[in-house]
């Protein structure tokens, strides 16, 4: 029996129709970032694992693809020096046996690349890159094993004009695909000033991993996993009102602002904490400056759970589909420290495309022209006549139309039922007669109107299928 051919969980194929809506996507991003002028690049699918491995949390490495080495990877290994009385060092074995791993995001290589080429480039240094990325997560709706992230990040400066010009391109991307959006802000370092303030500060990443699941697991449960992560009933305490603050961005602020400064119950004044809020209230002030026509807010519980994060973070969700996070970013001070180059701060955001693409499916936000890449098909009634309409078909493509042939001299209504499959708007019906009097008809499939023109008359078909 043939084998039935499948993919893995979490994977997708994509076929033509897709592929131009999923293209859509890829450029109107493009064509945004290229206004705040940033130029493209891209990395390779697989990383070293030293590259990749503790950069994103137990959680992110637990997720991330390994690349078996190549050859006979296990007879290299001494399998009983990873034996025990307790069993098998499965971390040690995996370590020796995987060198490579496919890239878990677009960030962390990018911090490799310019750690690397720091002596080819110009700082500030600003780039995009859309590429697939891998995560070993459970495949549910929304959330796939292999997906394509869309990035932009500078890097060299720490001004936060570079925040709201990300806020300005996500503003732009989602305006210009018609889908009303929530960006929440917050600051990384408002979030060490809650571990601070509640007495654990050792403790801010168990914090930041428990409230990043809020939307997810709700406010009671947030609680619990943080005091499994180690902290007391008290210090719950004081973060718990800060996760439900409510009011205008100011008042936000405000009210921060008195807990951070000794106003809590632990009466610990977070110099961090301050200083996060002082950042997010000058982001604010050029965000009201620049106009943003989608809604912006300050979301206190927003954490993100990546570890390099060290300023503002950002998180875009749809208002109008359920789906996760459909974009998100923030800014890193010591991601290229890591690979040798200290103090080079940066700040970025990533487009889930994936994502993006069942938000504008799901609301139905497609432009209609993109069925079709043909826009005239010249029907194959007698195979003599192919000398005809070759040379016209690629003196239109020429000029930038996208035209076919019909390969097969066949019955008409195969060729038309072709057309009509494809959402090929024109045909051209030419035989001996036409040939003749050396004239094309075009007809519009649509509108049934048809007229004819001279087979040389390049300008007059043009005008009439555009």
């Amino acid at each position: 029996m043939a084998q039935k051919p499948s993919i893995p969980k979490g994977t997708r194929d994509f076929g033509q129709q897709e592929m131009a809506e999923r293209n859509y996507i890829f450029d109107t991003i493009k064509s945004v970032f290229k206004t705040y002028g940033y130029a493209q690049i891209e990395t390779p699918a697989m990383e070293n694992l030293s590259t990749l491995l503790g950069k994103y949390g137990d959680e992110g490495d637990k997720l991330l693809f390994r690349i078996l080495n190549s050859g006979d990877a296990f007879g290299k290994v001494n399998l009983d020096a990873f034996r025990s009385e307790e069993g098998i060092d499965n971390a040690g074995l995996t370590k020796e046996v995987c060198e490579k791993g496919l890239r878990y995001d677009l960030t962390v290589p990018f911090a490799r690349y310019v750690v690397q080429h720091q002596n080819e480039i110009s700082f500030p240094y600003k780039r995009f890159q859309i590429q697939p990325v891998w995560r070993a997560d459970r495949p549910q709706k929304g959330r796939y094993r292999e997906f394509y992230q869309c990035d932009a990040d500078v890097i060299g400066s720490r001004s936060q004009v570079n925040e709201l010009e990300l806020v300005q391109i996500v503003d732009r991307v989602f305006t210009k695909f018609g889908i009303n959006v929530l960006i929440k802000i917050n600051n990384r370092k408002v979030l060490t000033g809650f571990a601070e303030i509640a007495g654990f500060p050792d403790k801010v990443v168990d914090i930041t991993v428990a409230i990043d699941k809020l939307d997810k697991i709700g406010l009671d449960a947030v609680k619990e996993e943080m005091i499994e992560r180690g902290l007391t009933p008290e210090a719950v305490a004081v973060i718990e009102p800060i996760l439900s603050l409510s009011g205008t961005e100011a008042e936000k602020i405000a009210v921060m602002r008195g807990l951070m400064n000794g106003g809590s119950a632990s009466g610990v004044v977070s110099e961090t904490g301050l200083k996060g809020l002082d950042e997010l209230e000058e982001l604010f002030g050029l965000i009201d400056a620049a106009g943003v026509s989608q809604k912006v807010e300050i979301d206190l519980s927003l954490a993100r759970g990546l570890n390099y994060y060290t300023g503002a973070i950002f998180e875009v969700k749809a208002c109008d589909f359920p789906i996760g996070s459909i974009c998100g970013g923030g800014r890193y001070d010591n991601l290229t420290g890591i690979f040798g180059l200290p103090d080079m701060s940066g700040v970025g955001i990533s487009f889930g495309a994936d994502r993006i693409y069942d938000v504008l499916k799901g609301l139905e936000k497609f432009p209609e022209g993109l069925r079709s890449s043909t826009t005239l098909l010249f029907a194959n009634m007698d195979s003599t006549v192919l000398p005809y309409i070759i040379p016209v078909a690629r003196a239109l493509r020429e000029a930038g139309l996208a035209c076919e042939i019909y390969p097969d001299s066949t019955k008409l209504k195969k060729q038309f039922d072709y057309a009509d499959r494809k959402a090929i708007p024109f045909l051209s019906i030419t035989g001996g007669d036409e040939v003749a009097a050396g004239v094309i008809n075009v007809k519009n499939l649509a509108s049934g109107e048809q007229k004819q023109f001279s087979k040389d008359d390049i300008a007059g078909i043009l005008a009439f299928v555009r």
